[in-house]
């Protein structure tokens, strides 16, 4: 047999780097009974190889292309025209041409085929490349097929092509082609078939696009087509499109577009039947691929031809449940500002210390939330927390339930009756009273959070091996049980039905909107305020030292500190960063993820702020800022009850406000709490867990420390134990998260994998109004800086800061901004709380945000009504 010609019926899954992954896929499909494919065969990569890289000057501009980026569009261009010039005028060997003719000689050599590119990197489960490389049809005759042979080998350097591998990380050098050689269909309909729906990733919704001709019309997006929709052999939705155009092959060779007869343009262009014998077509494809497929389709004579099946890559993977019942899980991510995924070790870790039925897919976590919808006890507490949390997921949830075909309520004798629910600690008399009378109550409660911090740094020293694990596990359960004990909840929920009392009455009583957004300013006792707050007061430290300053602009590494006490002001630079850092230190961008670096361990992180402020402020910042909010609060608190007192029953109105406000003022500093308290346990367990990551490494076990970040908790547990651990896991799972890495979640997936998405119901907004939610009150205008990445922050007070999401790592870039919009967050999620203690109009979970305003946009963001406009 030829090593460069390779019959479908000698090609499987195991044959990807020689047929390529449409050829591979398209030998896969001749081994499915009942599945016709149009007969062909596979022009292997070796022949690419063999001409291809023989040719010098190949080599040349291979190696300039790879030093090339994506926004290099020009030299792009011009590397791309060249090399594929250089490939189409090569001359073809002998010994090919006899192989490919020998193989055309049992087709048919005067037949029509389609001559198609096959990429090593294309159709893969993780990267389909679809489009980036070429297809010729209806190509007649030994020199036109070789031509075309030519040409499809040379797409593998056209400009879309060279951009698609350099953003998704291939090297030019090791991705090769082949080519399928494929008797023509001449269809009378076409089209392409989704065996998971590609608009909602419902897996048991089958999606079938069609049109009159061949397949390229649609493909290519020149013509409308029919959609169909079938689930569980049901049609279920229709959608008859107008068609105009349809593309036919010649007879000669080539194709040509043609008008549709006007009595057809609207006609069906499959009838029930031959829908559903589609949907059946589809699903054995899916079953034998094992995962959801993208499917080309042509219909001939009465017969479905399969022309091509490879894996849609766009979906979102579905939690894994134990079971087949109907289940829906909603994001943890959006609802702890931190949607970028985790891995494995920090979601170990997230599950031992936060409650619920905890499930990961794509490096993210969900929690299982089927059985509190369906239970009208624990429904309403549900959706009141997430409309606290992200109002989008309430929008799904109650989308979810209004369907009535996925949740069904629970019979009386099932309801929950838990004398523990959540409502429970609503907002109790006993909690109220003891708030509005004791101010200590939050000081008690991190006086003794502190002091478990410092007994288990104390006790963690003496733990090693196995018995570290134990102490681990032992600690985050105790500490589970105080994180989430009647009182520390019952402030937490104390403050948002105190803000909720605020705003309702004051509305009804005064029509003012979202008061509580001023009365929440300066409040004392928020640790995540304060940590922007104190980041200016070491800029004032620095100020006065113009060789330090110089010198951190220049700052390249994470040990500048190391250099900084040989300059004048250096020993006062240091002590006030490692203050600084002895109490904030632990906190960083993700810092659910204790696989993240901490500002300790990346300290240069910090500079580019400290710069910033020393920039943008004077010395005394940080006590001017807490006290103008703090006399904001306290003017306005002086204001409602000048009202209050003259409306009727107002001396009453006034001292039920008065209760209110100092229930809030008093309480609302905690909320940011509990996640500094487990920041800060997460950073001395990760400590500990390093000391025996560097055992494992001195020891060979592990080729660095780093490593243990792709095991879970009991995973690492058990290699300590065992000194064994399987490296095929650690790569397989680093290979897994740079996959994660570009995709985004889902606020809400359901067990079919139907993404469900809610939406902002909002009248009378200007015309261009992106609409997001209203967290923090006020109207400001600025230029928008679009920022990612806390390290690229350049700010200039004044401006807005525009971001996917904050947590409280964020919160020093805040002393210098007038206004946020996130992607990401409710009215007690990380960036409103501090928006509204700062004073800063801010609009959050606004969707594509960072998409839709540019970088240095003027916006005016309107933090009352809850949008924002680019002027």
């Amino acid at each position: 047999m030829s090593s460069y010609v390779i019959g479908f019926k000698e090609i499987d899954k195991t044959k990807l780097m020689v047929a390529g992954g449409k050829g591979t896929n398209l030998g896969e499909l001749t081994k499915i009974e009942g599945i016709r494919v149009p007969e062909g065969f596979c022009i292997s990569t070796d022949a690419f190889k063999t001409v291809i890289w023989e040719i010098p000057e190949i080599n040349k501009l291979l190696n300039e292309l790879s030093i090339l980026k994506a926004e290099d569009r020009d030299k792009i261009s011009k590397l791309s025209s060249e090399i594929r010039r250089v490939i189409e005028e090569t001359v073809i060997p002998d010994q090919i041409i006899e192989d490919i003719t020998q193989f055309l000689s049992q087709y048919g050599e005067k037949n029509p085929y389609a001559v198609r590119s096959s990429a090593t990197s294309e159709d893969l489960p993780n990267a389909s490349f679809a489009g980036q490389q070429d297809t010729y049809l209806n190509i007649i005759g030994i020199k036109s097929i070789l031509s075309h042979v030519s040409k499809c080998w040379a797409s593998l350097f056209t400009e879309r092509a060279i951009i698609y591998r350099i953003q998704n990380g291939f090297d030019h050098n090791k991705v090769c082609i082949a080519v399928v050689i494929q008797k023509m269909v001449f269809p009378q309909a076409a089209g392409i078939m989704f065996t998971a729906d590609p608009i909602s990733s419902n897996r048991k919704v089958l999606s079938i696009d069609a049109g009159f001709g061949l397949g390229e019309a649609l493909v290519s997006g020149m013509v409308n087509a029919d959609n169909y929709k079938i689930r569980n052999g049901k049609i279920i939705d229709k959608k008859i499109a107008s068609k105009n155009l349809a593309i036919y092959a010649i007879k000669e060779g080539g194709t040509r577009k043609q008008e549709i007869e006007p009595d057809m343009q609207n006609r069906q262009v499959l009838t029930d039947e031959q829908i559903l014998q589609l949907e059946s077509i589809g699903r054995m494809i899916e079953e034998h691929f094992g995962c959801p497929q993208d499917i080309e389709w042509c219909f001939e004579n009465d017969s479905f031809y399969i022309v091509q099946s490879r894996p849609i890559t766009t979906l979102y993977p579905i939690p894994e449940a134990n079971d087949t019942g109907d289940h829906v899980y909603i994001s943890v991510g959006h609802q702890q500002m931190m949607t970028d995924p985790m891995k494995p070790l920090g979601l170990s870790f997230w599950q031992l210390t936060a409650a619920g039925n905890m499930y990961t897919a794509g490096g993210r976590a969900f929690v299982e939330v089927a059985q509190m919808l369906a239970s009208p006890d624990t429904r309403g507490i549900l959706l009141n927390n997430m409309g606290q949390h992200d109002p989008l997921i309430k929008d799904a949830l109650i989308t979810i339930i209004e369907r009535g075909d996925f949740i069904k309520s629970l019979p009386d004798d099932q309801k929950d009756k838990s004398p523990n629910k959540a409502n429970k600690v609503m907002l109790s008399e006993e909690i109220q009273a003891q708030a509005g009378n004791d101010p200590l109550i939050v000081s008690t409660l991190i006086e003794s959070s502190q002091k478990s911090i410092d007994i288990l740094k104390q006790n963690i020293q003496t733990k090693s091996g196995a018995d570290l694990f134990d102490f681990i596990q032992e600690d985050t359960l105790q500490f589970k049980m105080s994180l989430f004990n009647p009182q520390s909840m019952g402030v937490i929920m104390a403050v948002a039905a105190a803000t909720t009392w605020l705003n309702e009455n004051m509305k009804e009583w005064l029509d003012e909107k979202n008061v509580a957004d001023t009365l929440s300013q300066s409040v004392p006792n928020n640790i995540t305020s304060e940590m922007g707050l104190a980041l200016l007061d070491v800029a004032d430290v620095i100020r006065p030292y113009p060789q330090v300053i110089e010198y951190l602009k220049g700052m390249q590494e994470d040990n500048f500190l190391d250099e900084l006490g040989k300059l004048d002001g250096g020993q006062e630079t240091k002590s006030a960063i490692f203050s600084y850092l002895n109490k904030y230190g632990m906190r960083c961008s993700g810092e659910i993820d204790i696989t993240k670096s901490r500002w300790i361990e990346k300290p240069k992180t910090l500079v580019p702020l400290i710069l910033s402020n020393i920039k943008n402020f004077h010395s005394n910042a940080s006590k001017r800022k807490f006290e103008e909010g703090r006399q904001e609060a306290l003017q306005k608190e002086q204001e409602l009850m000048e009202q209050l007192k003259l409306l009727p029953e107002g001396k009453q109105k006034a001292e039920e406000t008065k209760r209110m406000i100092d229930l809030l003022r008093n309480l609302a500093g905690y909320r940011e709490y509990p996640k500094y308290s487990i920041v800060s346990r997460y950073f001395i367990y990760k400590n500990a867990l390093l000391k025996e990551a560097e055992k494992l490494v001195q020891a060979s076990i592990i080729n660095e420390k780093e490593d243990i970040y792709y095991l879970t908790f009991q995973e690492l547990h058990e290699a300590v134990r065992s000194n064994i651990v399987d490296y095929r896991i650690i790569n397989q799972r680093k290979e897994e998260y740079k996959l994660f890495e570009k995709l985004t979640p889902p606020r809400v997936i359901t067990s079919d994998g139907e993404i469900v998405v809610g939406k902002y119901k909002r009248e009378n907004l200007p015309t261009g109004a992106i609409v997001g939610l209203p967290v923090s009150s006020g109207v400001v205008e600025g230029r928008a800086r679009v920022i990612l990445d806390m390290k690229n922050a350049d700010l200039e007070e004044g401006d807005i800061l525009v971001t996917a999401f904050t947590d409280p790592s964020w919160t020093p870039l805040f002393v210098s901004i007038k206004g946020l919009v996130t992607e990401v967050g409710g009215m007690m999620t990380h960036g409103a709380v501090i928006a509204r203690e700062y004073g800063l109009p801010a609009v959050i979970g606004v969707e594509n945000a960072t998409g839709l305003i540019k970088d240095g946009d003027r916006i005016r963001v309107n933090g009352l009504e809850g949008y924002v406009e680019i002027l």
